[in-house]
């Protein structure tokens, strides 16, 4: 039997009701991915045996009535520490990980009885836009399978749009749960920087990086985000910030509301059927009673070169820890201990995460700071001031969540140019540190089309409002692929 058809509020009732136990939703959500594995390669690792006996035990303590997340299953990306279950950032180096410690998030998701079916297929270290970069396999688009699924957190999304589960956790550093999200047309969230716990997410970018909520609906991407939102004394950069129900505002209307458009996010580069679907998204918030109105975010065009100078750098630092001597992957026929460092990290990173230490080491040499690691903190300031100028006038920003929808697997992971430049929508949100969210807006060329909506620093009820508006008066979320019972016409 399968649940995937039903909604998180649904599967609640059951549960509560007794109709259903968590070990048999559990069951369920296993036999879904076994069937549509093989199509989409979402999982890294299915958690079986460890999630039945967390259903298990779940089950005993009996289903709160008052959590409606108690008994749900989900996915995790398998960039986040689970404790005693493979962690492998996709990545060689990593390829035989067990932590031994729960991410923050990960305590959360336990600590609401929910349970974690496997960890997703994702680019490796998080770094790409394609899920291409897995020393693993590559991941697939739900819709199609000679397309990308997005990146880095492919798995997450294809894990959702098949059918698989009904809720996922991913990563965001420039874009990495929303454009998967829009490949896909499933709801992606990164929240605000400092809203969830970056304790247990092996890093990437620390000033960029944030843990978020993929989903079928909006409604359950607020309620997953209730879950793993909070301060935390373990992350240095956890917010104070009082975690508010994030589903308060759905099922208010957008009348009065202001919502800025700005013209560098339909402009060059842009395609045009996403632009033509942008602006028909603008005009439907119209007919709601919303005011939109085109802006300028005039810097928002230095965001990917500013964003491969600081991520990168961070990268370099970030993975110095990944060594060859203390876990992970170690090369063999080794002489002498700078063997063990050269050969261990030549043969356990990949192309493109090699590239990224690279760029990011250049960058902070001593000849170079000033002149790329430091001007780039410069514009990032330039690019947070454009925002929050819009934001004194405006509740939300609107725009395209990716310049294209998915485009064919291969044709861009030889070209890191062409791939950064998929970036491009996404990128200045992280630099900000706002919140954004990609919900499904319509379809080009037969393939989902995101709208991204970006909010004010912790107002991700807004977004949640606004996104749920549209979505409650739309029918583009309703729409699936083939692999979970859809049509896949042109739409």
């Amino acid at each position: 039997m399968t649940f995937n058809q039903k909604s998180i509020d649904e599967l609640h009732d059951l549960l509560v009701k007794k109709e259903i136990s968590a070990v048999e939703l559990t069951k369920a959500t296993l036999e879904d991915i076994k069937a549509r594995e093989a199509a989409v390669d979402s999982f890294i690792t299915v958690t079986e045996e460890e999630a039945l006996a967390q259903a298990a035990a779940v089950d005993a303590r009996g289903i709160d009535a008052d959590n409606v997340m108690s008994g749900i299953p989900l996915a995790v990306k398998d960039n986040i520490s689970t404790k005693g279950i493979l962690t492998t950032a996709a990545s060689k180096m990593l390829y035989n990980y067990e932590p031994i410690f729960d991410a923050t998030s990960v305590e959360k998701l336990y600590g609401s009885d929910m349970i974690i079916v496997g960890k997703t297929n994702m680019d490796e270290f998080a770094m790409g836009g394609s899920s291409e970069n897995s020393h693993f396999k590559t991941t697939k688009n739900a819709w199609d399978a000679t397309k990308v699924p997005g990146g880095s957190s492919g798995g997450s999304a294809t894990a959702v749009a098949s059918g698989q589960v009904r809720l996922s956790l991913g990563s965001d550093t420039g874009g990495s749960i929303r454009q998967p999200a829009a490949f896909n047309g499933v709801v992606g969230l990164k929240p605000t920087y400092g809203r969830v716990s970056r304790f247990g997410l092996i890093a990437f970018g620390s000033s960029l990086d944030q843990i978020g909520p993929f989903s079928q609906t909006v409604k359950e991407n607020a309620q997953l985000l209730n879950v793993i939102s909070g301060n935390d004394p373990k992350d240095s950069t956890s917010s104070q910030v009082a975690v508010p129900d994030f589903t308060s505002k759905i099922g208010q209307d957008v009348k009065g509301l202001k919502i800025a458009l700005p013209k560098e996010y339909i402009g060059e580069g842009i395609d045009p059927q996403i632009k033509e679907t942008i602006l028909a998204a603008a005009k439907h918030f119209e007919s709601l009673g919303a005011t939109v109105e085109e802006v300028s975010l005039p810097h928002s065009k230095y965001g990917v070169a500013v964003y491969y100078i600081i991520a990168s750098s961070e990268a370099s630092s970030n993975l110095q820890r990944f060594d060859g001597i203390r876990y992970g992957y170690r090369a063999e026929d080794i002489q002498n201990l700078e063997d063990v460092y050269v050969k261990s990290r030549s043969e356990g990173f990949g192309d493109e995460v090699k590239r990224r230490i690279m760029l990011g080491t250049f960058s902070l040499s001593s000849g170079y700071y000033d002149a790329y690691f430091k001007k780039a903190g410069q514009v990032r300031t330039l690019i947070m001031q454009d925002f929050a100028k819009v934001f004194e006038n405006y509740d939300l920003i609107l725009g395209p969540t990716a310049p294209t929808v998915a485009y064919d697997l291969g044709t861009q992971s030889h070209d890191p140019v062409a791939m950064y430049l998929a970036d491009l929508l996404t990128i200045p949100v992280n630099l900000a540190g706002l919140p954004g969210i990609s919900i499904p807006a319509g379809f080009a060329d037969g393939l989902p089309v995101g709208l991204q909506l970006i909010g004010n620093h912790f107002d991700e009820e807004t977004i949640y409002q606004v996104a749920a508006a549209f979505e409650a008066t739309t029918d583009y979320h309703k729409q699936k692929p083939v692999i979970f019972g859809g049509e896949n016409n042109e739409l």
